[in-house]
């Protein structure tokens, strides 16, 4: 979370508005930020809000492990109407009565959506096939069924139920479509389903106090701002061990080489960090040569503190 030669890095959790794609929002950090190197760990649908964390300058180089982190979601489903998006933005392609439903009916419906389960990800999906994504596909008129994922849904909780619609808690592991198990639980109820309402919650141990809105940013001077907007670099992999270097060590591994050290607690990834707390980066365990190999190596400058 620091700026060395112009330069700014850190993430800005972003509580990202309807109407933007994931996309959008990188642009506007861009442009807010003069900073060329912008990308956000999770995509989230045009219509949906909330958490989307946006990496910024030597943080991009660790985006891979905030994107996989468990994502945690308020949505509301409303059965009887299935869409050709799974979502309220798709056209009408199917209406069913919906049955009188009680609350244990609706919890045994729930309960075989919790666990690891196999889901296709919905028709209009930024996920490739192929080498082309599916929404290109389904708009040119040649929709296709992407192979089933295997995700898991860690909770999975009926907050209310106002017939026809649901609202729900979803805990859930990465690449888990929501609209995708709206149409499912649709499916399961014998009468369709699509997502009304989606609001990203959580994305790792980022939420919503952590977010800011595009508008407020746009009034800061983010230069001077920074320290007070933007999380450090390493702020989403509190959870992994660290291993602390000495002078000559740090300089190794910022070259590129292993430095010796046990695996401690066993653990294959770590946070690396030299004198006075600096944080390096991310380094690999190798069990058979017993030492630590960069993973990731950043260059802060003064940036990332123990």
């Amino acid at each position: 979370m620091a700026r060395r030669g112009g330069l700014l890095h850190g993430v800005l959790v972003i509580d990202k508005p309807a109407g933007l794609t994931s996309h959008d929002v990188v642009a506007r950090v861009r442009r807010l930020t003069g900073e060329a190197r912008v990308g956000h760990a999770g995509t989230l649908d045009p219509a949906a809000t909330g958490v989307l964390p946006v990496c910024v300058g030597q943080a991009t180089r660790l985006v891979e492990y905030l994107s996989s982190a468990d994502k945690c979601y308020l949505t509301e489903v409303v059965l009887g109407v299935q869409t050709d998006t799974d979502d309220l933005e798709g056209a009408i392609v199917r209406t069913a009565p919906v049955p009188p439903l009680t609350p244990a009916d609706l919890e045994r419906l729930l309960a075989g959506f919790r666990g690891t389960l196999a889901q296709t990800p919905p028709a209009y999906a930024a996920v490739k096939v192929g080498g082309q994504r599916l929404y290109d596909l389904a708009r040119a008129g040649r929709p296709i069924d992407a192979p089933a994922r295997t995700v898991t849904i860690h909770r999975l909780e009926l907050l209310a139920w106002r017939p026809p619609a649901l609202t729900l808690l979803v805990e859930c592991s990465k690449g888990t479509y929501i609209r995708s198990l709206a149409r499912d639980i649709g499916a399961a109820a014998g009468c369709g389903g699509y997502v009304q309402a989606l609001r990203r919650v959580r994305t790792g141990p980022f939420c919503l106090a952590d977010a800011w809105s595009l508008a407020a940013l746009a009034e800061r001077d983010l230069v001077a701002a920074w320290p007070e907007v933007a999380l450090p670099p390493d702020a989403f992999l509190a959870g992994w061990p660290a291993v602390e270097l000495d002078a000559e060590e740090a300089r190794r591994f910022r070259n590129g080489s292993a430095v010796a050290g046990p695996a401690g607690t066993g653990a294959t990834l770590a946070r690396a960090y030299g004198p006075g707390g600096l944080f390096l980066g991310t380094a690999r365990y190798d069990a058979v040569a017993g030492c630590w190999r960069p993973d990731k190596v950043l260059s802060l400058g003064g940036a990332g503190r123990l």
